[in-house]
């Protein structure tokens, strides 16, 4: 009963005490609204964004990169080992039970004790286990499994992130596929187009209707576009190339679906300060960052006070084999063990002083975490906000481009002016169509680049619709 009840208070006092800080989740101020927040926005940001665009390709291909992706493989993995490591701190709470067992057969020298003769040879065997527990007097271990539990969740955020950016960058990635291609569409019927305007030059010439300089200035602006559809095509590879690694695959052909000019632009999200801390995942691990280092104080500090240990061992032990399972061959062994610091030469205080700037390493990279957010929500908007009014601007650039270029053409063949204004003509509504392509796909990618600084719901249910792997849980058995 005394034994009992000293294994009892023992127990009672590993709960009474938790050395070092609780975490306390910081208080900062946030933005009550947005400097340029969209007027009667939904807020859409849970939304799988991507399907919005409503073309099935980018939908099969962003699928295909959940699946393949080896950054992402590379998160999961990491995941499924900082669960093995919570196991294995978590474990230190428990008693650590070893089985053991051993057989001797030996010789003793009777000269070394002095006798004369011959000595029998003696056998031992033991059979039996051994029990090591440290009690959780102070709360150490319980920090540390505090610790290691938050760098857990921070890997499943650092997980989320990684999904949040490759759906991110396929999406931004064929969008730029897609913008090359419109261009280099377009230079090749504006090449189409110079054939045709420099064989008529060449036939008027003949005719001893035009001069030679305007065969020169029609071969000039043929070649310089016709220059232009090997670095469209180079580009378009490059892309191709890029967007088969966020695959996971060689690099090869991608699949078309829909152009530039029919993709549906998404809705533009719109949510309170508080909903988007909530949904990004780099905040999210930034904080449970923060925790880990928070507790680690606790783990550092736990080494100024003395350590609890309880030993014990049982089993079996005779000085013949066949003995070994015999009534009397039973042993047992209980004790204790209490080992506390005295001189260090300062290597707790280190310890400490290290954890210490450690925690406030991760606050401020906390902090530091939610003014990016800030930033580049805010960054967002605007930039999908005027990359749509620039859109608008060259749209209608092109139309009246296009009307200069029929006008040009009308009064060079009525003789009213030079070759020179229709080749101008032709130089400004080339131009404008791609200054009109870049803005489209500016403002698909301004966008794009809104809902990865929302975050969102959509990843966790982008995770489940892939059947994305979780890791196994922490195992009690060996």
């Amino acid at each position: 009963m005394n034994k009992l009840s000293i294994l009892s208070l023992a127990l009672s006092l590993s709960g009474c005490f938790v050395v070092g800080p609780d975490y306390e989740k910081p208080q900062l101020e946030t933005p009550q609204q947005w400097r340029f927040a969209a007027e009667d926005a939904r807020d859409t940001a849970n939304l799988p964004w991507w399907r919005q665009l409503q073309d099935p390709v980018l939908n099969n291909l962003v699928e295909q990169a959940l699946h393949n992706n080896l950054d992402l493989k590379i998160a999961i993995a990491n995941v499924e080992q900082f669960m093995g490591v919570y196991g294995a701190t978590r474990a230190n709470l428990f008693p650590q039970i070893f089985g053991q067992g051993g057989y001797q057969r030996q010789q003793t020298s009777t000269a070394a004790l002095g006798l004369a003769g011959k000595t029998a040879d003696t056998d031992f065997a033991q059979l039996g286990a051994t029990m090591v527990w440290e009690l959780d007097v102070w709360g150490q271990l319980r920090r540390a499994k505090e610790a290691a539990g938050a760098d857990l969740l921070a890997q499943q955020s650092a997980r989320d992130a990684v999904v949040l950016t490759l759906v991110s960058s396929v999406a931004q990635t064929y969008i730029t596929l897609r913008s090359l291609d419109s261009s280099l569409a377009i230079t090749r019927r504006t090449v189409d187009s110079l054939v045709e305007e420099n064989r008529i030059a060449k036939a008027r010439f003949e005719a001893g209707y035009a001069s030679e300089i305007e065969i020169s200035q029609s071969d000039s602006e043929l070649e310089r576009r016709r220059a232009l559809i090997p670095v469209y095509e180079q580009q378009i590879a490059q892309a191709e190339h890029a967007l088969s690694l966020l695959l996971g695959q060689a690099p090869g052909a991608i699949d078309r679906g829909l152009p530039l000019e029919e993709l549906t632009p998404p809705a533009v999200p719109a949510g309170l300060p508080s909903e988007q801390l909530q949904r990004r995942p780099d905040i999210q691990q930034a904080e449970q960052q923060l925790m880990a280092a928070t507790a680690r104080i606790g783990v550092a500090r736990g080494e100024y006070f003395p350590k609890v240990t309880l030993t014990g061992d049982l089993g079996q032990a005779s000085v013949e084999l066949a003995s070994l399972f015999t009534p009397g061959a039973n042993f047992w062994t209980i004790g204790g063990r209490l080992l506390g610091p005295i001189i260090t030469a300062g290597r707790v205080a280190g310890q400490v002083q290290a954890a210490e700037g450690a925690q406030q390493l991760a606050l401020a990279n906390y902090q530091k975490s939610i003014l990016s957010a800030f930033r580049e929500f805010e960054d967002g908007l605007i930039a999908s906000k005027k990359s749509n009014e620039r859109q608008v601007s060259q749209a209608q650039r092109v139309e009246a481009l296009k009307n200069y270029l029929r006008l040009s053409r009308t009064r060079y063949d009525e003789g009213y002016t030079s070759y020179l204004e229709v080749l101008d003509a032709l130089r400004q509504y080339y131009e404008g169509q791609i200054e009109w392509v870049q803005a489209r796909s500016d403002t698909f990618v301004a966008l794009i680049q809104l809902y990865r600084a929302m975050g969102g719901g959509w990843i966790i249910a982008a995770e489940q619709g892939v059947q994305m792997p979780k890791p196994k849980d922490a195992a009690f058995l060996p």
